[in-house]
């Protein structure tokens, strides 16, 4: 079962025009073997197998990465059902260390002939790697947690979901947009089940099951008379949750301008209020450029967090190791040992957290065996830390890792990828609705839209889905054509508010591209609603 046999998401129907470029990792199967599981003791005999052959070929190190990945997506357009893809995804990654050097290999075929072949191949490559070493690879001392597990507290399964019962829920979420003046929409249901089993020299022996879900609908409003048109994206977070996220519960909603929900989702409700606002934004008064204070929803501010903070905090892009997709980054390691890098105001306290429970980032360990945790990244808007792995820590004085080394396939070789990085909510009681009155001239964004950011991570442009207009402390109307511009470092020094704990959301991504070959990783990135003074704001509006 090869990680490189693709099944597009391009080939899954009209919603896929609509969703980032996905490669599905596996072979298809009966939904029916996604409840299957391997045994653990089972696994451990294979691990042992991988352990023992690399140390007899001379590996100073090794840990081995068992992996099952299930994929399962519902597709479907008004009253039509798209597709179904069920797909597994099952083999073994061997990494070691051999002359001071890392080796990588992996197979499919789970036999211990071809475990201890594949053990052997990865120590040959470590090796040869070794020839063009200017310093041995050090790695962070890491203690052995015996045998261990971790599972998401999920509440249901989403795998033991029937298929109809998601199809009926797309169905009706299409026609409850469609009756509230959608011309058209696309929704889309997406699970993942991750099982991992990992083992190393250190003594670990570790298993894992993560499970993820996404549900998705792009809803499209057609002025008749001009052809143009407008979309409403759903306003949902992907989420480190099980089949209960669907299950929005009184207590879960946050009054707003639209319907908010904290913890749960409300796909129904949703697709209700993006029928009506594809239709508002269509009639929506174009902005005026210039300088606005800005309310940034949670689901708008994640991924201004994921671009800005997130991105340039890799410590590998710090150092330029990592240049693909995302570039390097303008927070180069003088700004961190001054100790007085003002990255944002006092109001800003960003944190790392691998354990955030329904978060995507959310395991027990590691891809390297490493204890999750949470650590401090900007404090009262200085820059103190970074992210780092087992062979980085040194580098920052670390007397251990930070656990965010990851990979996306046990075919994948793993290195340093983002955890969650969020925006610690406000410590004075503030509500959406607090941080509106306020405001004389501003904009107030829900939803993530499209983005642009430099190399360095530094200069951007974001918009969003919806955007109203503040005048004198009240919300007067909708806008449409809005982008707002800044640099990272103006932005978060603009922060003058934050509400409290109570409107504090996760928004994220199933699909943060790093690397090359790439890979992609799940994250969320947490924030209340947040207020930026004295923003540019430009027209992104055309004319023919």
């Amino acid at each position: 079962m090869k990680r490189r046999d693709f099944i597009y998401l391009s080939g899954m129907g009209a919603a896929a025009t609509m969703l980032p470029g996905i490669p599905v990792m596996g072979n298809a199967i009966d939904p029916s073997r996604a409840l299957e599981t391997v045994d653990v003791a089972l696994k451990k005999q294979l691990a042992d197998v991988a352990l023992n052959a690399a140390r007899s070929k001379g590996a100073t190190y090794t840990d081995v990465r068992i992996g099952r990945y299930l994929n399962q997506f519902v597709v479907t357009r008004e009253d039509k059902v798209q597709n179904i893809v069920n797909t597994e995804s099952y083999g073994m990654g061997i990494r070691v260390i051999a002359n001071g050097s890392w080796g990588f290999a992996a197979i499919d075929k789970m036999d211990k002939d071809n475990i201890a072949k594949a053990a052997e191949q990865a120590v040959a490559i470590a090796k040869e790697n070794a020839r063009l070493l200017t310093e041995p690879v050090r790695l962070a001392p890491q203690k052995g947690y015996g045998e261990v597990s971790w599972k998401a507290p999920i509440e249901k399964n989403s795998f033991e979901v029937p298929i109809k019962e998601k199809v009926d829920l797309l169905l009706g979420v299409n026609d409850a947009a469609m009756k509230a003046g959608a011309d058209y929409i696309n929704s889309i249901l997406f699970m993942v089940n991750e099982q991992k089993y990992f083992a190393s020299t250190d003594g670990s022996y570790i298993d894992q099951d993560i499970h993820r879900i996404w549900p998705a609908f792009f809803a499209t409003k057609i002025d008749k008379a001009t052809g143009k048109f407008e979309t409403r994206n759903s306003l949902s977070a992907p989420m480190g949750m099980g089949y209960e996220y669907l299950y929005a519960r009184p207590q879960d909603k946050i009054a707003g301008v639209t319907t908010l929900y904290k913890g749960r989702y409300d796909m129904l409700e949703d697709a209700k209020a993006a029928g009506a606002q594809a239709g508002e934004k269509l009639k929506a008064k174009s902005v005026e450029p210039g300088k606005y204070d800005l309310i940034l929803d949670p689901s708008h501010l994640w991924l201004t967090i994921h671009e800005s903070t997130g991105h340039p905090t890799e410590l590998d892009r710090v150092l330029g190791y990592e240049a693909n997709f995302a570039g390097t980054s303008f927070l180069t390691l003088d700004k961190w040992e001054s100790k007085n890098f003002q990255y944002g105001s006092k109001l800003v306290n960003i944190v790392a957290d691998k354990t955030q429970v329904g978060s995507l980032g959310a395991v027990g360990y590691d891809d390297e065996g490493v204890g999750c945790g949470q650590w401090d990244i900007v404090k009262e808007g200085i820059l103190v830390n970074y992210q780092t792995i087992r062979d980085q820590a040194h580098m920052l004085g670390l007397k251990a890792s930070q656990g965010c080394c990851y990979a996306d396939n046990w075919s994948s070789v793993q290195f340093q990828r983002m955890p969650n990085i969020s925006l610690q909510p406000g410590k004075e009681k503030r509500s959406i609705d607090d941080m509106i009155k306020g405001v004389e001239k501003g904009i107030y964004i829900i939803g993530d839209g499209s983005f642009s950011i430099d190399q360095q991570r530094y200069n951007f442009q974001f918009g969003g889905q919806l955007y109203y207009e503040i005048k004198n402390g009240k919300i007067v109307g909708m806008l449409r054509d809005v982008a707002y511009q800044a640099n990272t470092k103006e932005f978060w020094n603009s922060c003058t508010a934050i509400a409290d704990q109570s409107d504090y959301r996760l928004g994220g991504s199933f699909f943060d591209g790093k690397g090359q070959p790439s890979q992609s990783s799940a994250v969320s990135h947490g924030s209340s609603t947040a207020r930026f003074n004295g923003v540019n704001v430009i027209n992104t509006g055309r004319t023919i």
